[in-house]
């Protein structure tokens, strides 16, 4: 173990040129490059001819979590602008809970521009049909680079049509441009279900209708997981080591009709992506724990190491 944790991060340092970062995706996505590695070679082909190339009987494994408008906007009696960046809730910490609420929520947040915000509550007026809503965020705590900020608001909306209509969509930073309303389709998988992600598990954004169609044509098995992307993605690696970076924690949902699809699975198992990765990773390891005898009053919790 010693001698993994000791890679450093220097190793994974490359030369990316803005020049070959998309600022857009295709108008039809699933025409993306895709990139092959076959017996030591590689090559080139087109995204939509994915399914040529797994095998039949496979299991896909999606992330269905869908991006939520977590990007609030305030502005100060002063005139700054300060940007509210919801990355998780606190209180309640369920996420469909959380949404659920008409009054009052908690989340761990992001903050920009957070020296001009040193007290008091900001305020924003929105418009819900015809109803006039007052949103305020008061900060509670810090821990590191991020705070718990309370919300409350008028009229008894949902935290989920509050966030919709208050909030903007966010995009990757390395975009290098606002949000855009092609955005609001474009940064979502078309299997995106749960809300609750701050970013897009962006492995399954060139998937379409059409592809999937195939997929189920070859005989080869789509499942879906739920884990939402979050305050983790932001984090800078600042070691010098992995050793010296600690991971966020994140919550997956995983069906027990899936735990059976996956234990019977006549095929081959693929993650699509990374969230998809690590989720199946932690379950194997937890499983793991099981056979060996170990009993959970509770499921614990997946440690870094």
């Amino acid at each position: 173990m010693s001698s993994y944790k000791n890679i450093k991060i220097t190793d994974f340092t490359y030369d990316l040129p803005n020049s070959r970062i998309a600022k857009y995706p295709l108008s039809q996505r699933d025409e993306s490059k895709l990139l092959l590695w076959k017996n030591g070679k590689i090559s080139r082909d087109t995204f939509k001819n994915i399914p040529e190339f797994l095998p039949e009987n496979s299991l896909l494994v999606f992330n269905n979590t869908r991006v939520i408008h977590a990007r609030i906007f305030f502005r100060k009696e002063t005139g700054a602008k300060i940007e509210i960046f919801c990355l998780e809730p606190v209180d309640p910490a369920d996420y469909q809970v959380a949404f659920q609420e008409t009054e009052k929520v908690t989340w761990k947040c992001m903050l920009g521009n957070a020296k001009k915000w040193k007290e008091g509550i900001l305020q924003k007026n929105i418009k819900i049909g015809r109803k006039e809503v007052t949103i305020s965020a008061e900060k509670k705590i810090q821990e590191g680079n991020s705070f718990e900020i309370e919300f409350t608001w008028t009229n008894g909306f949902s935290f989920a049509e509050i966030i919709e209509l208050a909030g903007t969509l966010p995009i990757p930073p390395y975009l290098n441009r606002e949000t855009e309303d092609s955005d609001e389709e474009n940064y979502q998988t078309v299997y995106a279900k749960i809300d609750g992600s701050v970013a897009a598990p962006t492995a399954g954004l060139h998937f379409t209708e059409p592809v999937l169609s195939q997929l189920s044509e070859k005989n080869i098995v789509t499942r879906e997981i739920t884990l939402h992307v979050g305050a983790g993605t932001f984090q800078p690696v600042k070691s010098h080591t992995i050793s010296g970076h600690t991971m966020h924690h994140e919550k997956v949902i995983i069906p027990k009709n899936i735990l059976d699809d996956l234990r019977t699975a006549p095929g081959k198992i693929i993650a699509v992506g990374t969230t998809s990765v690590r989720s199946l990773e932690s379950l194997y390891w937890l499983v793991l724990q099981l056979e060996n005898g170990k009993h959970f009053a509770e499921l614990p919790e997946v440690v870094q190491w």
